[in-house]
């Protein structure tokens, strides 16, 4: 597919996510949680605030990214996969089904979250 954006398309991963996602999906910037730091576990806020500093969207199964939105704002932009217990190649083929509406949200100033469910 084209590249469609004209902002960064940096995602970062959330420890629930298989890391495994970004060979899955090597045409996308994805970046594990785990790879941010090798010495600590980052809480949530530590995980939004590199997001926010380093211009990259968070993928996560997790609301507590969606509260943090409600109480800072955006960006970072969320996308929040409300598709329960899936195996990361489900994960990989949803998010490729939708990667062009992906890649619109992430360049869409107005929008914050991205809900993607199966």
């Amino acid at each position: 597919m084209a590249v469609l954006a004209s902002k960064s398309t940096r995602i970062i991963v959330d420890e629930n996510i298989s890391w495994r996602l970004k060979k899955l999906l090597s045409s996308w910037d994805i970046l594990p949680v785990n790879e941010i730091t090798a010495q600590e576990r980052l809480s949530d806020f530590k995980i939004w605030q590199f997001a926010k500093a380093n211009d990259y969207s968070i993928l996560t199964f997790d609301e507590d990214f969606w509260e943090l939105q409600n109480l800072y704002s955006f960006p970072p932009k969320i996308i929040w996969l409300r598709i329960g217990n899936v195996n990361t190649q489900a994960i990989a083929n949803l998010l490729l089904k939708y990667e062009e509406s992906i890649i619109h949200f992430i360049n869409d100033d107005n929008l914050g979250v991205y809900e993607l469910y199966l």
